[in-house]
């Protein structure tokens, strides 16, 4: 028999984050403290403060209990059509994350913001490459709410993962969850990860329907809530997206894919083809795992799974060869 294999880390510690959020520093309306003790408040460990064309790491949010990552959100905008109307203009939103907020602080400090160059993906790939230098890995985001299609993602590399929910687009216009962006690229071989956020502004207050925080979020399973552990673990892909359920084990042992969850209506393993592996059940029916047995033919796999109120959960993906999983890390040295 062979060994087990873990998808989700089998050891460590479960955190949750919100990886897309913006403060006073741009456009957001809450400040940094007061986002830090919102979030502590629902349960949230982590939180990537990305103001708009705005790099900071917010040090002093920091605490044995609360790690705040720094980052910044960067735009490169097509030129107007109508002269002032941006509901119109395509936009390539591209979050920043820093692996090395301790390094490089001269070049932090100076203009890190790319050329407006829409049209021009070879230079978006040079500017993502050029970032990683400095300790950067990004974030492709909401390309629904961004007005793109296949033929502005489809050569994007470099990435480490990309928005496959966005809580503050999903209020926008009911276009906050991407799948197919996501398999899209999967399909291109672009081997990023996934990640759901909230991308919060917060111009409605906490209990209001419209309110775009706490409706997205990445599960990171870490060593400890250390900035290096939790970064270690992002760069390894060791976490899920979620609007609310949980996947608590994905394991691979002798070809059979082993899932649980808390309760959902539907588990679904996605593949690079139109088959599936799925178990649902009746409206008011619970399931909480499932095995599937793999056929060799997935090429990646990736789980997806919905509960009674129609919120989504969503794996990584995981490149297979045969019935084995190839676990990866995202690579800060590489240039594709």
């Amino acid at each position: 028999m062979s060994e087990r294999i873990y998808l989700l880390p089998k050891e460590g510690n479960v955190y949750k984050a919100n990886l897309h959020c913006h403060t006073i520093h741009s456009d957001g309306h809450l400040s940094p403290e007061e986002v830090k003790a919102a979030y502590r408040e629902q349960g949230y460990q982590i939180v990537a403060i990305t103001d708009h064309r705005h790099y900071q790491w917010h040090r002093q949010l920091c605490d044995q209990n609360f790690l705040a990552l720094a980052a910044m959100e960067v735009d490169i905008n097509e030129h107007f059509k109508r002269p002032g109307d941006f509901s119109r203009v395509k936009t390539y939103h591209i979050n920043l994350y820093d692996a090395l907020p301790e390094q490089f602080i001269e070049e932090k400090q100076g203009d890190l913001l790319p050329e407006r160059r829409y049209n021009d993906t070879d230079y978006i790939n040079e500017y993502i490459r050029k970032m990683k230098e400095y300790g950067f890995y990004a974030c492709y985001n909401h390309p629904y709410w961004s007005l793109q299609n296949y033929d502005d993602y489809k050569n994007l590399r470099g990435f480490w993962g990309m928005e496959i929910y966005n809580y503050g687009c999903e209020h926008d216009g009911l276009y906050g969850f991407n799948p197919q962006s996501y398999d899209e690229l999967l399909r291109q071989g672009n081997r990023l990860f996934c990640v759901a956020t909230d991308d919060n502004h917060n111009q409605f207050p906490f209990g209001d329907p419209l309110c775009d925080s706490f409706g997205g979020f990445v599960m990171v399973k870490a060593e400890c809530l250390s900035y290096e552990a939790v970064t270690r673990a992002l760069l390894g892909g060791n976490f899920y997206s979620s609007m609310g359920p949980e996947i608590y084990n994905m394991s691979i042992k002798d070809g059979v894919l082993e899932i649980e969850t808390s309760p959902v209506e539907k588990i679904y393993v996605m593949t690079s083809g139109r088959s599936c592996h799925k178990k649902v059940v009746s409206p008011g029916r619970e399931l909480t795992q499932m095995s599937f047995p793999l056929n060799g033919t997935e090429e990646y796999i990736r789980v997806q799974i919905r509960d009674g109120q129609g919120r989504y959960a969503c794996s990584n993906a995981y490149e297979m060869r045969g019935i084995v999983p190839v676990l990866r890390e995202y690579d800060m040295t590489e240039n594709g």
